[in-house]
This record gives structure tokens, sequence and C-alpha cells, in this order.
């Protein structure tokens, strides 16, 4: 919780102002007892009625400023706690942008959205009761005390008994309820993931008539939030049955005790009553800081959390060396793997630096030793088209996202125009990439709004063309609105293929030097796939395209295709080449006539 407090530090002066009302109220409401007692031990039992109407407006008057002040401070103390939460808001969803995709899966989406939003919630509560009632009770707590001694020393002993109770009644409810709010917190992330999980399949849950078991496990995460927040709340509603009781014991002994030494002539009524008053006022203090340790634990772990999340130093981040000219040795001579490329092209490539290498590139996540891609060297040069092929889980999706360094290699390097991308500006590196990702992405807004991701001020013209490109014209054309044609959140409203070209769109309005496609032709119809690619070689002549596919007939074409096994490159030329010298590619083929051999 201390570390966050520099989120306060912008709002010092709206915390002092909340301070100094809330000091004004608390001597006010001091003075009230006093005057009640003068009133009735004065005019009461001196039948003074100008002194009962001067001090009932003087406390009437002092009542006033108790209420305006209470209102002041509490809301300049909601103003401060709303900006503490407002900026930590913002750090936690910036830190959470700089975080890499590992990093990122490693906490999960859910996780990351209670963090953000409950647990930020979770403090600004808190933090309005610290700055209104745990400035409030002290002052009250010293004054009542100061107060009490002032009436009668004697009888001020009964709070040294009631106070010491009243702790140890705290101290136990604290005890018992902080495993279980962190407990709380880890059942919301549960709940929230379950839930996630429920809304984004439902379509595949439908399909395979899974409602029920998905609605059970719902119930079950639901049924364990609310079986903890009810052995939570039956701990804390012992809180305020147990404050009043030990309020009343002690009003009973004051009145008790008060009416001997009221008897013997040491005390008169009017202080009995102050009396009660400033002991009520102390309790109460006392019993309103209780509450702010029951709930402290809570909104203690929930910073926890929160600040494990801003404590993390993001793998990926810009190099102190970024923008230096790291030089590849694509820019001083091919690579070897260029032998099957056309002459033509390899002449023109001797004086061109490649607008992607790899050279020597291993991989592998944190929490595993096994590499995902071993010692890859290839590259791709301007106007050139390079396909990534290979069978299920051999690295291909994992060696186009080292590009825009989505993630970072654990072995070798990776260039891109002959610079090092750990040593580039990671939005300089993004801004020369249109990257296509495999699970086509849309966010809720028009289609202009979805395209102009790629470019911000592209012109409904350039629009046009890239979906022109992207085969995606004809459907956007039949919309009602056009491009103002409403996407809903995630494209729910627009058919798999009609999505995948949009997001294919959003690329080529970029006209970035890199194009990187993730498997996106498979949603694609055969028809369209060769319309799209025969479009695209237009589009895109002069840059470089890095192509991840599963059909052959998609990548047939391309000038070099990259063969992927168990993460090792085990061949790469031309279609021609690779059907006399790769296996593994023979195999593909094979495998995939076969497949349409059968289809027909």
């Amino acid at each position: 919780m201390i570390e966050l407090s520099r989120y306060l530090k912008p709002f010092r002066w709206i915390v002092a102002v909340s301070i100094f009302l809330t000091f004004i109220q608390c001597l006010t409401q001091l003075y009230l007892p006093k005057l009640m007692a003068d009133m009735v031990d004065v005019g009461i039992v001196g039948n003074d009625m100008n002194y009962i109407i001067t001090i009932g407006l003087v406390m009437l008057f002092l009542s006033a400023v108790s209420m305006v002040s209470s209102v002041a401070a509490g809301y300049y103390a909601s103003k401060a706690s709303a900006g503490f939460s407002r900026d930590l808001r913002r750090d936690i969803y910036t830190k959470v942008d700089s975080l890499s995709l590992e990093e990122f899966e490693k906490f999960g989406t859910s996780t990351l959205v209670t963090r953000t939003t409950n647990d930020v919630n979770q403090i600004q509560n808190v933090l309005i009761m610290l700055l209104r009632i745990f400035v409030m009770s002290p002052l009250m707590f010293l004054g009542g005390v100061v107060m009490t001694v002032l009436v009668d020393p004697v009888l001020s002993l009964i709070i040294v008994v009631a106070i010491p109770v009243l702790f140890g009644f705290i101290y136990i409810i604290i005890r018992k309820c902080m495993p279980l709010f962190k407990q709380t917190q880890k059942k919301l992330d549960h709940l929230s993931l379950t839930l996630r999980e429920r809304l984004t399949g439902v379509r595949v849950i439908r399909a395979f008539n899974k409602e029920e078991s998905a609605n059970q496990n719902y119930r079950d995460a639901n049924a364990d939030l609310t079986d903890v927040s009810l052995r939570v709340n039956k701990i804390l509603s012992f809180i305020m049955p147990a404050m009043t009781i030990i309020m009343n014991v002690t009003v009973i002994g004051v009145l008790w005790f008060g009416s001997f030494r009221v008897a013997s002539g040491n005390i008169s009524v009017g202080d009995i009553m102050a009396f009660i008053q400033y002991v009520m006022m102390i309790l109460f203090s006392v019993a309103m800081t209780a509450m702010i340790f029951v709930f402290l634990p809570r909104a203690k772990v929930s910073a926890e959390r929160i600040i494990e999340i801003l404590d993390v130093d993001p793998k990926i981040k810009d190099s102190n060396l970024a923008g230096a000219e790291t030089k590849s040795d694509a820019e001083t001579e091919p690579d070897a793997e260029t032998e099957g490329i056309k002459s033509g092209k390899k002449s023109a490539q001797k004086d061109a630096v490649a607008r992607i290498e790899f050279k020597n590139v291993s991989f592998h996540f944190e929490d595993s030793d096994k590499n995902i891609l071993d010692n890859v060297s290839f590259a791709v040069y301007p106007g050139e088209t390079a396909a990534v092929i290979g069978g299920t889980g051999a690295g291909k999706s994992s060696l186009i996202n080292l590009v825009p360094r989505f993630y970072d290699v654990t072995g070798g390097s990776v260039f891109v125009e002959g610079r090092d991308v750990r040593e580039t500006p990671q939005s300089d590196l993004r801004q020369k990439i249109g990257f296509v990702p495999q699970t086509a992405v849309l966010f809720s807004g028009t289609v202009a709004e979805n395209i102009r991701y790629g470019k911000s001020d592209a012109t409904d013209e350039e629009i046009w063309n890239a979906l022109k490109v992207a085969q995606a014209d004809d459907f956007v054309g039949k919309m009602n609105d056009g491009l103002d044609s409403f996407i809903s959140q995630g494209g729910t409203n627009v058919s798999g293929g009609q999505k995948q070209r949009l997001t294919i769109a959003r690329a080529v309005v970029r006209h970035p030097d890199i194009y990187i496609f993730d498997d996106n032709f498979s949603a694609l119809d055969y028809k369209t796939d060769a319309n799209l690619r025969r479009a695209l070689k237009k589009e895109i002549k002069d840059a470089a395209v890095l192509i991840v596919a599963q059909r052959v007939s998609t990548i047939k074409d391309a000038d070099k295709i990259i063969v992927l096994d168990n993460g090792a490159v085990v061949g790469i030329g031309t279609d021609d080449e690779l059907m006399k010298s790769c296996q593994v590619y023979q195999e593909i083929v094979a495998s995939q006539q076969m497949s349409a051999e059968v289809d027909v």
C-alpha cells in the first residue's frame, strides 16, 4: 500500500484541504457536548430560557459548520481518491501494454482485467476511508479522551477497560478475515476466466452440445466465490453487534458509577450527559478505525496484486543501442540458400539489403528448455515472397512472431533491413510491418475504423483500394452503410472468411516494407484465395513477403519455400527444387493430394 502512495502526490493539496476540513468538523463536534452540559446545568436547572436559546443557537451554528465541513471534506477526499485510481489504472494499462506476449500469457487476460478494475476499486474505497475516517478517528479519540479527563478523571478509567476489549475483538476478526480476502480475489479471477471462456467459446460449446457442462463449470466457480464471500460476511457480521454491546455496556457502566459521583456532588447531571457523548465518540472512533483495519487487509491483497504487475520488468523493451546500425551478413553478400533463386533476382540481391534475415536463430519459452526453433537461417529480399510450411507444431507461427519482436530469440539474431530487431525501437520496427495474425481480430466500430488501425490517416479511396486487393470490397459494398457499417466486437456479425479479408485489407492499407501472413488464406475458398494472391502480387511487388501456410497451393509460386520440421529448417528452395530434394515437403504435398482425391 505504501508503495502506491506516490500516486497521491499530485493531489497532496487536495488531501491537505480535506484534512483541514476534517479537523474543523472534529473541533465543532467535540465542543457540542460541552455546550449541552452547560445548557442542562445552567439553563434547564436554573430555568434560564434566554441562556437555553442562546446556547441552542450556538449549537445550531456549530452543527451547520460541522455539516458543511463534513460534506466538503468528503468531496475533496473523493476527488483525491478518484484521481489516484485514474492514474493507477493508467499506469497498470501502460504496463500491461508493454508486456511481451509471454508475460501477458503468464498473467492471463482475466486476472489482468480484475486487477485493473476490481482491485483498483478496492484500494479506492479504502483510500476514501483512510482520508475521512482514519484522519477523523484519531482526532475524535484524542479529543474525546482529553474532554472526559477534564470532565471527570476518575470516571474516565472506564474507557481504559473498554478500549482493550474492543481492540482485542478487532484483532481476532482481522486474523480470521485476512486469508479469506486472498481467497476471494483468487476465486474472483477464476470466475472471470470461466465467464470469459463461456462467452468467447459460445459457438464451440453449442456446436458440441456442451452447454450443460459449461454452465456447470460456471456454477461451480460462482458457488466457490459465493462460499468464500459468505464466510467473510459471516465473520464481518459479528462486528457491529459486538461493538454495539461493548458501547452499551460501557454507557451502562458510566451511568452506574456516574450516579454515585453525582450523588456525592463530584459531577453534575449535565457533565454525565456530556461524558456519555464523549465516551460514545471515543468508542465510535475506535469502531470506525476497526472497520478500516478490517477492510485494509483486502486492499493490501489488491495492492500486492497490482504491484506485482507494476514491478514487472518487460523482457522486450527498446535497447539503449536502438537505432544503431547493426549490420547483417545479408548486406554484404547473399545467403547460400539463395542458390535456388532465379539468376536475375540473385544479381539484383547482391546489391540489396535483406528485408528479413534469420541468422542461426533458436527460440524456446522461459518455462521450457526444449527449442521450438533450432538454428534457423534464411533471408527475404525486397520484392521477394518467402513461404514457411511444415507440420503442426513445427514452429511456423513462433518463427514469424520473432520478426515484429513479439518474442525475443534465445539464440542467434533476427535482422530487419540490416538491423538487429533487438536494437531497433519497437515502434519503428513495427511501422515497417503489415502483420496479419492467424486468428482474425476485429474491434467494435465501423469497417473504416477497423481498416484505419493499419493507417490512421487513410482516405476512403485508400481503404476501398485495400478492400479490393483483399477481395473484401464486394461484401462491404453490399452492406447497408458501406464503410460506415458497424462491426460488432470480435467481428461476430461477419463470417470467418470476411473477417480474414478485412484483416488483410488492414495490413494492405498500411503499405509497409514487410508483409507477414500467418496462415490467413486457409479460411478462404480456393477461388478467393487465388484472386487475392493475384491482387496482392501486384500491390506488394516491392515489399518482402513472409507467408505461413498449410495449403501447398497457396505458396506454390513463392520465390522460396522454407520447410520446417520440429523447429529445424529441412529445406529451402522453390516448389520444383523441393519436390526433388526435400522429403518432408514431398510428404506434405502427397498428403494434400491424397486428401483432395478423397474429397473428390
